[in-house]
């Protein structure tokens, strides 16, 4: 990596004019954005060799320090609001702990031993998914982190890259316009590979719908809105009926959705478990269930329902 490397054409920046200082900046972040293009196939194997471990209750880890540990924090925590991902499934290991989100903890990038110790006490293993962020690539407490998840069993994931990761993400972003402001273009590459990735994965788990954040939770007033918004768009149905869906389904907006095509919800419920949380599938599940129903004699005034015991594709 050349992010430490000075750059002749920015040695006199700080004699140019505001606005050509600006020109450079912002010509620096787009060619940030496009050094992520190269890695599209790298962040696409990375998903995909995540989803299986996440698909069977894995724990999503980011590991980082200084800005490229902000960073990965950030990306993470955005999951549990957007996709509702379960704070319990999500580690944020930080070089120098929380402190070190509002104030630089340079010091705590060479901690080797609190690195693999905080690996062992947090029993990572075999079921998680670990992603080491380091613009680097060589930032002692990431690697460590890395290694001993890695030993341990875990999927190493490696933004900006370590040979050593099991799905490697190289971002080529050269030398920043103030040698070593990794905040700049590593930065900004970072950002959006992170933000590609764990967007991707939470699409191939199931957790969009129609371009939509079906798993978003009712848990606010505006979060309330949004979900009603969702199903009205998805639904058609008037407002009456998406508040009462949404209360039976506490506020989970999928079970809602099933309910408004006429599950209780202990049934939406299980649809959505069979489905593995796809609601695609679990409403195509739904509608086999009717017609299986329909097709059905009636026993004591009642129609006998069935719902298929195996789901076939997503």
């Amino acid at each position: 990596m050349e992010t430490e490397r000075a750059s002749p054409r920015f040695s006199d920046i700080d004699r140019w004019e505001p606005g050509d200082i600006l020109d450079a900046l912002i010509e620096s972040q787009m060619a940030a954005v496009a050094a992520v293009r190269p890695a599209l196939p790298a962040i696409e194997r990375a998903a995909a060799a995540m989803q299986a471990r996440l698909a069977a209750d894995g724990r999503l880890i980011y590991v980082g320090a200084g800005t490229s540990g902000r960073l990965a924090v950030q990306d993470g925590a955005e999951l549990i609001p957007t996709f509702n991902w379960p704070a319990d499934r999500l580690l944020l290991l930080m070089a120098g702990g929380k402190d070190a989100l509002l104030r630089s903890a340079e010091g705590a990038e060479d901690e080797i031993d609190q690195a693999a110790r905080l690996v062992r006490q947090n029993q990572i293993g075999a079921a998680d998914v670990v992603i080491a962020v380091a613009a680097s690539g060589t930032t002692p407490f990431t690697v460590s982190c890395m290694r001993e998840a890695k030993r341990r069993g875990a999927l190493a994931i490696g933004i900006a890259n370590n040979d050593e990761a099991d799905c490697p993400i190289w971002l080529d972003t050269g030398p920043e316009p103030i040698a070593g402001s990794t905040r700049m273009k590593a930065g900004t590459a970072q950002r959006v590979a992170l933000n590609l990735l764990s967007t991707l994965v939470m699409i191939r788990l199931g957790r969009v719908h129609e371009g939509l954040m079906v798993d978003v939770q009712a848990i606010n007033a505006k979060l309330v809105r949004r979900s009603e918004n969702i199903l009205r768009r998805l639904s058609g149905r008037g407002e009456e009926e998406l508040r009462d869906a949404l209360q039976r389904a506490g506020g989970n907006l999928k079970k809602a959705m099933l309910i408004l095509q006429g599950c209780t919800p202990d049934e939406a419920a299980a649809l959505l478990e069979q489905a593995g949380g796809r609601l695609r599938t679990a409403l195509r599940l739904a509608g086999s269930a009717s017609e299986i129903a329909s097709e059905m004699p009636t026993v004591d005034g009642d129609i006998a329902s069935a719902v298929p015991d195996k789901v076939e594709g997503n």
